[in-house]
């Protein structure tokens, strides 16, 4: 059997890894700006984080949602006071997009509507419903086609409402900065006015955080330099650093049913006393406030070209729009500078580094790309 090639794959293969640096079965060693997709928040091998994981697989490293789970009550109270939702409930699950899947399902269960809004260029994942709101044709099938969903423009605020007041939308979705879309964030006012119009025609507001999420913006969640309040929030690829875990934060107003939601492997031993580790090193090592720093730094000494149209985004979530193609210079920083680096779409090279990442670091990558220009 071979693998089912739906992957472009570069030429490296990582054996280990610490803090920033990858090293591969060469023993060349990579800087990683682009933290696993956004996963590895805290940094590659933290000792805390691998103290908590190793000593969780010597005891038990998973059983079912079948028997009770401390690790789990602890999880669902310490999260709640970190990001500032002691009132919401958790619903734990495995990815990202098996968040927005529930979501979803919960936002349609509670008003018993079927139709949802989500904006162009937005990404949720690739599962059925998360694909079909998701702006993209070529990951839709057929099968995933047949959901009832509107893609309403960024910033539209007029279609927006004119939608919402029909009073027949399940859900609004959306992201509060557009990762795969090219790290475009929508402005406040429009954010606002979905929050606000959701209360009033009984739509459920959704947003999701799978990307953003976990201090990687400067806050807890990117929605909390706006404002918002959103009914329900989806969580995923930084909680456990790069074990599979995910979640649904659900507001109060949301009856939990038995046996309308379920999972075989959310919220396992393993998985949870990653993610419970992980909340410790945000907040002993102040990494929230090092993504602002350096997200900051980075921004202001992104290198002056003709060839870069625009550098945007918040924190440690960085677009930087080229003129041209960037898969030659992505490649020259891989092969040549041996920096790892994100892309979105053709154009926007995507910078997520571990939150981590030192002033030193930055600079590593500020010369190198300024070199290649």
């Amino acid at each position: 059997m071979k693998l089912f090639n739906v992957y472009n794959l570069y030429d490296v293969t990582p054996v280990s890894a610490k803090g920033c640096t990858i090293t591969d079965v060469k023993g060349q060693e990579y800087l990683d700006m682009f933290g696993g997709h956004a996963v590895v928040n805290i940094g590659h091998a933290n000792p805390h984080y691998i103290k908590a994981v190793t000593e969780q697989l010597q005891q038990l490293p998973f059983y079912n949602n079948s028997v009770q789970n401390p690790l789990q009550v602890e999880y669902a109270k310490r999260l709640g006071q970190i990001s500032g939702y002691e009132d919401y409930s958790l619903f734990l699950c495995s990815t990202g997009a098996e968040a927005v899947e529930n979501a979803l399902k919960i936002a349609s269960f509670q008003n018993g509507r079927q139709r949802v809004i989500a904006l162009k260029r937005g990404y949720h994942g690739r599962t059925s419903g998360a694909s079909a709101v998701t702006d993209n044709p070529a990951i839709q099938s057929l099968y995933n086609r047949v959901h009832k969903v509107i893609f309403v423009d960024v910033n539209d605020t007029a279609t927006m409402s004119r939608e919402l007041e029909t009073q027949k939308v399940a859900a609004v979705i959306a992201e509060p900065i557009q990762g795969t879309g090219g790290v475009h964030t929508p402005n406040p006012e429009f954010l606002k006015t979905i929050e606000d119009m959701c209360h009033q025609t009984g739509t459920v507001f959704i947003l999701d955080e799978v990307q953003t999420g976990f201090g990687r913006t400067g806050k807890f969640f990117a929605h909390q330099w706006v404002g918002l309040h959103p009914d329900i929030i989806c969580i995923g690829k930084p909680m456990a650093n790069g074990l599979p875990c995910a979640g649904v934060m659900i507001a109060p107003q949301f009856d939990a049913v038995k046996g309308r939601l379920g999972t075989t492997f959310g919220g396992g031993h393993l998985e949870m006393a990653a993610a419970l580790s992980v909340l410790d090193v945000l907040v002993d090592d102040k990494l929230m406030e090092n993504a602002k720093a350096m997200g900051d730094f980075l921004k202001e000494h992104i290198p002056a070209s003709p060839r870069i149209k625009e550098v945007r985004g918040r924190g440690l979530m960085i677009g930087i729009e080229f003129r041209e193609p960037i898969a030659p210079i992505r490649q020259k920083l891989l092969y040549d500078k041996h920096i790892i680096t994100g892309a979105a779409g053709m154009n926007v090279m995507r910078l997520l580094p571990p939150l981590c990442i030192t002033q030193a670091e930055c600079y590593t990558f500020i010369n190198a790309l300024k070199s290649l220009l």
